[in-house]
């Protein structure tokens, strides 16, 4: 069974959280090889980086940014979670902690999408 049909079969919002922290792991993961690219790209000299940088000015990788941010906010709650998951007694409550770090992440990306405008 696939761990989408697993969230969907148990309807827990911890399952949600789960899936959302390691698909935004793995996302960060495959984004790294880019990242290494476009540093590399400084040491290439000024006009490749200007290069770059004029590419990166388009509004698909704005887009692509705000995204980036919105993951990083994600994994970073969800490894916040686990942390707490792990080291603190938990209770009913556990499902507002899982909502208050989505929020978190929404907002970190709207926060970012706000400052590229």
């Amino acid at each position: 069974m696939s761990a989408v049909g697993f969230a969907a079969r148990r309807r827990g919002a911890g399952v949600w959280a789960f899936l959302v922290h390691r698909l935004s792991g793995l996302a960060l993961a495959l984004f790294l090889p880019l990242h290494f690219w476009a540093l590399g790209q400084a040491i290439q000299g000024e006009a490749a980086l200007d290069g770059f940088l004029r590419w990166a000015d388009r509004p698909l990788v704005k887009l692509a940014e705000w995204a980036l941010v919105v993951l990083l906010a994600a994994h970073l709650a969800g490894g916040l979670r686990l942390l707490a998951v792990e080291f603190l007694p938990w209770s009913d409550r556990q499902k507002t902690w899982i909502a208050l770090g989505a929020g978190f992440s929404l907002l970190a990306g709207l926060v970012f999408l706000l400052n590229l405008l």
